[in-house]
């Protein structure tokens, strides 16, 4: 059986200014999405459809069995202060849906060679990017990678995971 990807120890930081590990969301399930804030193209679609993700989720579910977390691999323009001008654009709480960034260079491509997540810059302060939903399991492990364009889809798959002895409830 081949093994799933685990999300590696990395710290975050949030829109709030705080930093944590990673490891905070180890027990929960976390969805996940890679974008920067200075995107004009699928970021914006991804965000939005991400809060229509996140609205499908039942609310006793949400920061409990399940978080929602939109990274970006932006670090030089999306400091704390421009992600949290930027989530309130989508109903990004802070708690059980955040915009985090991860500060060290060498931890973000970490992360997003674990993920398969591909950013290449272009020389006009842009990157080319591919985007999808990340589902990583209560054990850290990337369980689901799902096409970002079919909301129902994801949040019926979520669901269904929550509801199966997913959740707590």
């Amino acid at each position: 059986m081949e093994e799933k990807p685990q999300l590696p120890e990395i710290t975050l930081e949030d829109s709030e200014g705080q930093s944590y590990l990673s490891s905070k969301f180890k027990g929960k399930y976390v969805l996940m999405t890679f974008f920067y804030t200075a995107c004009s193209t699928v970021c914006p679609q991804l965000e939005r459809n991400m809060e229509r993700v996140y609205d499908r989720i039942p609310k006793t579910y949400l920061g409990e069995d399940i978080v929602f977390l939109s990274v970006s691999f932006d670090t030089s323009r999306d400091d704390p202060a421009t992600l949290h001008s930027y989530q309130k654009y989508f109903k990004v709480d802070g708690d059980t849906w955040r915009m985090v960034r991860v500060p060290d260079s060498v931890e973000l491509e970490s992360l997003l060679d674990v993920f398969g997540v591909i950013v290449i810059p272009d020389n006009n302060g842009n990157f080319a990017h591919n985007s999808a939903f990340y589902l990583v399991n209560r054990k850290g492990a990337l369980t689901e990678v799902m096409d970002y364009t079919k909301v129902e889809e994801a949040a019926d798959t979520i669901v269904a995971l929550l509801e199966q002895g997913g959740g707590k409830k």
